[in-house]
């Protein structure tokens, strides 16, 4: 097998065990290894922990189908039809965390296990291995010895220095979803997408919720039009929610936990049975001797890469979470495949992130793409902006949800669509046709020009192109 060029460790590339050596078996980890096989790599696959990593484990799936959940409960009640029964019961969390358990096994094995034992390049080592000038050093002692080596270790929740935290038994995103009963309150610390997408969660479920943040608006990557909304949407359902707060201290007592917390000038405190604590994620590097081994780390302890994900010693790559960027699965996975291709075949493969879609899962959700208008500004872009509420969408119309809105972001002398944002109920399912304009340099006019089926969310991609240029209140439905 043809490597890539090496010279950071001292073995001899030619005589090693493997052609690849990847420490973390979660989705960047597996990205590479598969991929690796496939170009007729020999692979070591080394996790110590439970196999597949955050996502399918104690992420996005368990996140989302308890999201579900609670959405179909709350639906039950809040659906905004006339003449529809509605239904008051209490939900079953023991039954909803049973179902997200078993759907979590049975992705860990459908998606892992079994993908896994059909590669057979690839031996999968049962045991946490840490990176040495001339290998990877397992857990029995054994040295592994690979030509390349991957850095896929993942990221685990993060917690700031709040006085009095530590003192507490508070959660954080993996405990929150794993508590064998249901809170009667909770206070988030955390305005971001984790803690608003637990904080709804718990909140239709029959909990009491209170939000704090200490930016000015939720969601403080997206812009403030959309943390201002969403605030109020959260607001609307009964959601205590506090932004642009500095958090005092945190302490013990007899029914949860207290958090002290100032508003403006004014000093405030509240109680929840349970604290989550939803302040972001550190990558996980402590304990891999990255630094001794030759690796360059950054803020948080990230892992330094450059465009094509090599690290500051040539036989060593990285991807995913462990390199401190945009944390989401398919970023992983992708950038995990990159690695792996330019570890064995050279550096050609850049990691571009310039269409990468984000969306949080709320209720109205939040998606975004590309560049916002004050960043297309500050780079001295001529933009052109358009903002349709949904109240012109006769899709949201006729479902009773008017909530939200369409965001488009155009340079106004190419007219090419460079940047979007989206708040609505399926905002991440409407995403992707603006992420795909931006990917092939789509215009206005392209999008005004494409068939868009009526009563669907998507036609207000349309909708939203052609208030660049005209009042859409003034058109009729399906006007092109």
């Amino acid at each position: 097998m043809s490597t890539g060029d090496g010279g950071g460790g001292t073995h001899d590339h030619r005589s090693a065990e493997f052609d690849l050596a990847v420490i973390g078996a979660g989705s960047a980890g597996f990205a590479a290894a598969i991929h690796a096989s496939g170009l007729g790599a020999r692979v070591a696959l080394i996790e110590g922990g439970v196999l597949g990593g955050t996502c399918v484990n104690v992420g996005c799936v368990p996140s989302k189908t308890l999201l579900r959940a609670a959405h179909a409960h709350h639906q039950r009640t809040y659906h905004g039809f006339d003449g529809v029964a509605t239904a008051t019961e209490l939900p079953d969390w023991c039954a909803i965390k049973s179902a997200k358990d078993e759907l979590v096994s049975h992705l860990r094995t459908a998606k892992y296990e079994s993908v896994l034992r059909a590669h057979h390049g690839i031996e999968l080592i049962d045991q946490h291995g840490r990176l040495e000038r001339e290998g990877v050093r397992l857990a029995d002692g054994r040295l592994l010895t690979a030509a390349q080596i991957i850095i896929a270790s993942g990221a685990t929740p993060a917690a700031p220095a709040i006085p009095g935290l530590h003192s507490v038994a508070y959660l954080d995103s993996t405990s929150a979803m794993a508590l064998e009963a249901i809170p009667e309150s909770l206070v988030v610390i955390g305005g971001s997408a984790v803690g608003l997408e637990l904080a709804q969660m718990f909140f239709r479920l029959g909990v009491e919720v209170t939000i704090l943040e200490a930016q000015p608006t939720l969601l403080p990557s997206e812009s403030a039009a959309v943390g201002r909304a969403l605030a109020d949407y959260l607001r609307s359902e009964g959601i205590s929610v506090h932004t642009g707060v500095r958090i005092g201290r945190v302490e013990s007592v007899a029914d949860g936990a207290r958090v002290v917390f100032t508003e403006g000038s004014v000093e405030h405190a509240v109680t929840g049975s349970q604290l989550l604590v939803a302040t972001g994620r550190n990558p996980n590097t402590a304990g891999l001797n990255l630094v001794a081994a030759g690796v360059k780390l950054g803020s948080r302890g990230a892992v330094v890469v450059d465009e094509f994900l090599r690290t500051s010693r040539p036989d060593v790559f990285a991807a995913g979470d462990v390199t401190g960027g945009p944390m989401f699965v398919y970023v992983a996975a992708h950038a995990g495949t990159l690695a792996a291709e330019n570890a064995l075949r050279g550096p050609q493969r850049r990691l571009d992130l310039s269409a990468l879609p984000r969306v949080t899962f709320t209720d109205p959700a939040v998606a975004s793409v590309g560049q916002s208008a004050a960043d297309a500004e500050s780079a001295g872009i001529n933009v052109a902006i358009s903002t349709l509420s949904l109240e012109h969408v006769p899709r949201a119309l006729a479902a009773r949800d008017t909530r939200g809105f369409i965001s488009l972001v155009a340079n106004a002398d190419t007219r090419r669509i460079i940047g979007s944002q989206i708040l609505a109920a399926d905002a991440g399912e409407m995403i992707m046709e603006p992420a795909l304009a931006i990917r092939f340099g789509l215009t206005i006019d392209d999008l005004v020009a494409t068939f868009h089926p009526y009563l669907t969310l998507s036609e207000g991609i349309k909708l939203a192109a052609q208030t660049f240029d005209r009042d859409v209140a003034t058109l009729s439905c399906c006007a092109g």
